[in-house]
């Protein structure tokens, strides 16, 4: 069931005051009855995490790795992530908004409910960079944190990206459409391309990558707003744990939680050379800081293909009974 959250006058950390309207959905064991796990997003996705519009059952759900027998699974909609397309949820003057302000809305949504203690807070890309925004928060106690194909900080890589993104959205007269199209390429690598294509064209002589491009672009003007392709663009932008630290290692020592970071060997957004920087800076700082990396030539997006790579990083982290056990650095690799 989706549930509606409002905040009036919230102050953005910019120094505006937003009128906030967000939803977020709760799936297995009742709220007080098992421990608490947080999904959070990416860019395009919603709080629908699992079920028959799930977009990730293949992780969530009934004995499932992240299993709804077992926890309580909370999910919240970025405000004006699009989920509410016949609303007035939209938000215009998403360069006032920061993702910490996203961070701090989602604690306000938690302390609502009574929630002041968390298993676990998972999420991948712009949903990881949300992770660790509410991890430097401090204001809920967390066991564990997994960004997934991710990291901290915008890098200038990811900076660039987003500004030719948000250039597109801003100048195109087709911008939703040709914003995908860029994307795409950047969450894919030349390998996935090649290994799904192989330069064969369709019987109207298109070529097949052409097609399937165009099928992203339309699926994705289909079903989201400009305005929320432009507000989320922009939080990736922002994404910086450090406001009030003078280094990650500085963080690392008042973050109690296990730290599981996840990167994928090919990513061409999030690079994992620089979350293995980020996994070597806090391993001066912590010894509950622990790695694992995804083998795939299909880049970013390997962290919704490579499902059964997910499942056995994730395994050992759900599977334990308690908050304290054993854990081992690792590198998983395509079994």
């Amino acid at each position: 069931m989706i549930s509606e959250f409002i905040i009036e006058d919230f102050k953005l950390t910019s120094g505006s005051k937003a009128l906030v309207k967000t939803t977020y959905q709760q799936f297995g064991k009742a709220l007080g009855t098992a421990p608490i796990v947080l999904i959070n997003h990416a860019l395009t996705g919603n709080s629908n995490v699992t079920g028959a519009q799930g977009w990730w059952s293949a992780i969530v759900g009934d004995y499932k790795v992240i299993d709804t027998q077992r926890f309580t699974i909370l999910s919240i909609d970025v405000p004006g992530n699009g989920f509410n397309v016949n609303s007035d949820y939209a938000i215009k003057n998403y360069k006032d908004w920061q993702l910490v302000d996203v961070a701090k809305i989602q604690v306000r949504i938690l302390e609502h409910l009574g929630v002041n203690e968390l298993f676990a807070v998972v999420g991948g890309s712009l949903g990881g960079q949300l992770v660790w925004e509410l991890a430097a928060l401090k204001a809920i106690k967390i066991a564990h944190i997994i960004p997934i194909a991710t990291d901290w900080k915008a890098t200038d890589w990811l900076l660039a990206n987003c500004k030719i993104q948000d250039s597109i959205l801003n100048n195109s007269t087709n911008p939703i459409y040709d914003a995908r199209l860029h994307a795409m390429t950047l969450y894919r690598t030349p390998r996935s391309l090649k290994q799904k294509f192989e330069r064969e064209r369709d019987k109207d002589s298109i070529f097949k990558v052409e097609n399937w491009l165009s099928y992203h672009g339309n699926q994705l003007q289909n079903r989201f707003q400009l305005a929320s392709y432009k507000l989320m663009n922009h939080l990736l932008t922002t994404a910086n744990v450090l406001r009030n630290y003078t280094s990650i290692k500085d963080l690392a020592q008042v973050i109690s939680a296990d730290i599981h970071l996840v990167s994928v060997d090919s990513d061409l957004f999030f690079l994992a050379e620089d979350i293995w920087e980020t996994y070597i800076d806090l391993c001066t700082e912590k010894d509950n800081v622990f790695i694992s990396e995804i083998k795939s030539i299909h880049g970013h997006d390997a962290f919704l293909i490579e499902t059964a790579q997910l499942q056995n990083i994730l395994k050992p982290i759900f599977e334990t009974k308690t908050h304290e056990h054993n854990h081992k650095h690792h590198i998983v690799w395509n079994r």
